[in-house]
């Protein structure tokens, strides 16, 4: 991803997310995701795909197509569905969204490594792709699931749950970190333990109430920006915007690439 976004000059990873339609009305979604993709791309490094297209254009179908488009304009491509099952079930859900072409697929570090994540990053490690895990998400419960006090299976002390799985993160390997923008404070916490290894990725961007100023002095590498790109009157425009906020006078790489 560092490479990428040097190259790309950019640090804003969109968040490909658009209201619900009809089901009748799939083709009509995939013309407005491409198109919106062909005006945005020269200001972004990454596209992020959530459920919003995966579920009405199918995995193998539309959203196969979109990944090659947005991977043919030098962009990565992330999976954000959050897998949080069982072994065998994370194993195939890896399986299928690489063979879709994602470079990388979000986690939930909930589930624990062994017959967890385990064999996602057995996948990812076979097929060269990436895992980035949930750290603290950016929605107001985030604190109800994240923010507990537990006790820790290995250590018998207590800490924070998303201090746990920061330390998991560095401890697994993964290629990145998500924290919500809407929480610079944990933004800065997780990066005081990840330093320079991990990359941060932080959502919530605009229209969750998170600045891309304040997330990135938290320690934050790279911005996810959804509604306001994709609900915007002029999404290049917005797009462009986004980018030039962060964008350095001389262009330097991201801590590390995922």
């Amino acid at each position: 991803m560092a490479q990428t976004a040097k190259e790309k000059e950019s640090n804003i990873v969109l968040a490909f997310d658009f209201p619900f339609e009809k089901p009748e009305n799939r083709k009509k979604l995939f013309s407005k995701a491409e198109q919106l993709l062909e005006a945005v791309h020269p200001y972004l490094c990454a596209v992020k795909f959530n459920h919003h297209l995966v579920l009405p254009l199918g995995t193998f179908d539309g959203v196969q197509k979109l990944v090659g488009k947005a991977q043919n304009e030098g962009l990565m491509t992330i999976m954000d569905c959050k897998v949080n099952d069982i072994g065998a079930t994370n194993q195939a859900i890896a399986e299928y969204y690489y063979a879709a072409g994602f470079d990388a697929l979000i986690a939930n570090p909930f589930i624990g490594w062994e017959e967890g994540l385990k064999p996602i990053f057995e996948v990812a490690g076979r097929l060269h792709r990436g895992v980035i895990l949930l750290v603290y998400m950016s929605h107001k419960a985030a604190v109800e699931g994240y923010g507990q006090t537990i006790v820790d299976a290995e250590t018998g002390g207590k800490m924070l749950q998303y201090v746990s799985f920061a330390r998991k993160t560095l401890k697994y390997g993964a290629d990145g970190a998500v924290v919500g923008a809407t929480y610079p404070e944990k933004i800065r916490e997780v990066h005081e333990i990840l330093g320079e290894k991990i990359p941060i990725y932080s959502p919530g961007i605009g229209a969750q109430g998170g600045t891309a100023q304040a997330a990135l002095m938290a320690g934050a590498t790279y911005l996810i920006v959804g509604r306001e790109i994709t609900l915007a009157e002029n999404p290049a425009e917005a797009a462009k915007k986004a980018r030039d906020i962060v964008r350095p006078a001389k262009w330097s790489s991201p801590r590390r690439s995922s």
